[in-house]
């Protein structure tokens, strides 16, 4: 039997892989928050490892937008934010996966930026509610080409980021709060993990407003680069 539908239905999110025709089908998109302390302090929230845990939110994959492309100032805000993040995409299944065996789930990684409406956000936070309309935004999940890196955990590597050729943000993967495999680990805990999940794992400190015009260029170490345009608010 032949399913049909009231309208066309949305084609499936994906991103280009290095070396590689065939394109990576995405699944769900988790993100860190507070995964770098330099960061949870700018934010006004110090993270203390001994005592907490790692915290997520999600986002639409709707949201994704591959790199390069020039995206409007979204709506009813005035403080749009950039996050420069690493990606992990999850290429095996998993559930209460043991950290030892959390490479084991690794395909490869991207840079990314999760794009905020940091005013929104702010107000959500300070009044207990859901971050949805800081966070899941549309096109705001920013993801590079996918690097094959099959089983390998990268735990070293400088990330950057720069607004117009001027510096922003600047860290090291070494400063992960929760590294690669302990956020697999910890979440494989809440979700059974599936090929094409992709974790953004926090950003570092210097996260700050953008505004229309301004070009986003951002790179990790071994990973590649990344590229977004601000275009007017639409």
């Amino acid at each position: 039997m032949t399913t049909t539908y009231l309208w066309a239905p949305p084609a499936i999110p994906s991103l280009p892989v290095r070396g590689k025709a065939e394109r990576l089908p995405v699944n769900r998109l988790f993100f860190v928050g507070r995964n770098y302390h330099a960061h949870a302090v700018e934010m006004g929230r110090p993270v203390d490892k001994s005592v907490e845990v790692p915290f997520y939110f999600t986002k639409s994959p709707s949201t994704l937008v591959e790199s390069g492309a020039t995206v409007a100032y979204p709506p009813e805000t005035k403080n749009y934010h950039h996050e420069m993040e690493l990606v992990v995409a999850i290429g095996a299944p998993g559930f209460r996966v043991q950290r030892d065996d959390a490479s084991k789930l690794v395909y490869g990684y991207a840079c990314g930026l999760d794009m905020t409406r940091r005013d929104l956000q702010l107000v959500a936070r300070d009044k207990g509610r859901p971050w949805d309309l800081g966070k899941d935004v549309e096109q705001s999940s920013v993801v590079s080409e996918i690097v094959p890196m099959p089983g390998k955990v990268l735990e070293t590597g400088a990330l950057t980021l720069s607004v117009n050729g001027q510096p922003r943000q600047t860290s090291d993967l070494d400063k992960l709060i929760w590294n690669i495999p302990e956020l697999i680990e910890d979440l494989s805990k809440f979700y059974h993990l599936q090929p094409g999940d992709l974790i953004f794992t926090g950003t570092p400190e210097g996260v700050g407003p953008l505004q229309p015009g301004d070009r986003i260029e951002g790179s990790v170490a071994g990973v590649g680069e990344i590229m977004l345009d601000i275009g007017p608010a639409e």
